[in-house]
């Protein structure tokens, strides 16, 4: 992994270059920010950067090397993982990140985002929760006790340091405050509030950001041949997540469900027809409880997108094709009177259905409120 393998963070890179070329670099270096933005494939090529015999002018790996190579196929001996994982049934002992090296690899080889419900489910354990357990320092302290042996660094890449129970997360600290020579934690959170306060204070942090619209989109057109305007629509609904750009565009059939559902609702429901909305209730809730909220999800966006869309400033409005074309006539009657008792009701709904609310009871209720709100 290179740096110019990963779209965007250009003040990261510049900050890890710098580290570089004045050989100070912290024993223990932390990339928070958002999930699914690139930080673990940042991280991977932060390391493959340091142990490059020969970098490039531009300030990148050089991808020949004998490192770069090793680096490449996962083999770089000078180079451990740490990442959560799952006690099975049969295991005696709490598992390290060794237990699972296989598995691990094939998960995450080519990924630049990487996604901890796609690492769980790798597991046969199914709604298993991923963590570090003790057991995890003591099999680091025997990694690292043995000098380099390709390298002057070994280099730990630690993926999510806030999924360690309390005491993984102390012995921990003491590898941080007495580090071995020449060690390197590289650790990467998409929570960093949830790490032990000792640990976060003892390493130097690196905040990386959202990714731009643009680059998603971008993304997006390239693997998915999607038009500039669909493109910019999910990046936008993705809040500079590639993680939720590709959600989104997985479950774009299912939006064009939900917007089949929300412009039912708004027809049937400016003509006032209670029988047809009755029906219409009573569909929506034989989707079941996940599909009803995230279609009041959905619903919940459109509105917003409409009332925006009234300040006549595309710039700032991200509808799809589809959306757009009913938008453009429906706009109109989503204003300041109404925007934010509608998102409020749809809102409720959303909660009531997630704790297990009656969903033909709820979806009517809607009906008959969104019936006195178009007036």
């Amino acid at each position: 992994m290179k740096f110019s393998d990963i779209p965007s963070h250009d003040n990261a890179k510049r900050r890890m270059r710098q580290m570089v070329a004045t050989g100070q670099i912290p024993h223990a270096i932390l990339l928070e920010g958002p999930e699914g933005i690139g930080k673990f494939a940042l991280a991977r090529a932060f390391a493959q950067y340091i142990h490059c015999s020969n970098p490039d002018p531009d300030g990148d790996a050089c991808g020949e090397c004998r490192s770069c190579r090793l680096h490449q196929s996962l083999n770089h001996i000078d180079v451990s993982y740490v990442y959560p994982v799952v006690k099975l049934e049969g295991m005696n002992t709490p598992p390290t990140s060794d237990d699972f090296a296989k598995q691990w690899t094939e998960y995450f080889k080519g990924r630049i985002y990487m996604d901890l419900n796609a690492w769980a489910a790798t597991f046969p354990k199914k709604n298993s929760q991923p963590v570090t357990y003790v057991t995890e320092s003591a099999a680091l302290l025997h990694k690292l006790a043995f000098t380099s042996h390709i390298s002057k660094y070994k280099i730990v890449i630690w993926w999510l340091p806030e999924r360690m129970n309390e005491e993984a997360a102390n012995k921990l600290l003491k590898l941080i405050e007495e580090p071995f020579e020449n060690t390197l934690f590289i650790m990467v959170s998409n929570n960093s509030k949830g790490i032990l306060p000792t640990i976060y204070s003892r390493v130097q942090r690196i905040e990386l950001k959202r990714l731009p619209d643009d680059i998603i989109a971008e993304n997006l057109m390239r693997e998915h041949d999607l038009n500039a305007d669909d493109a910019m629509a999910i990046a936008h609904i993705a809040e500079g997540s590639m993680l939720a750009a590709e959600n989104h565009y997985e479950f774009s059939g299912e939006s064009e469900k939900y917007l089949e559902l929300f412009i039912q609702l708004m027809r049937l429901a400016y003509q006032r027809k209670i029988k047809d909305l009755r029906f219409w209730a009573n569909s929506l809730a034989d989707l079941g409880r996940e599909h009803q909220t995230r279609f009041y999800d959905y619903t919940m966006r459109l509105i917003r997108e409409n009332f925006v869309l009234n300040f006549n400033v595309p710039q700032i409005s991200y509808l799809n094709a589809s959306e757009s074309a009913f938008s453009s006539k429906f706009s109109p009657y989503i204003n300041e009177n109404n925007v934010e008792r509608l998102m409020l009701t749809f809102n409720n709904a959303r909660n009531d259905i997630a704790a297990n609310g009656n969903g033909k009871i709820i979806n009517l209720d809607v009906a008959v409120k969104v019936i006195m709100l178009l007036k």
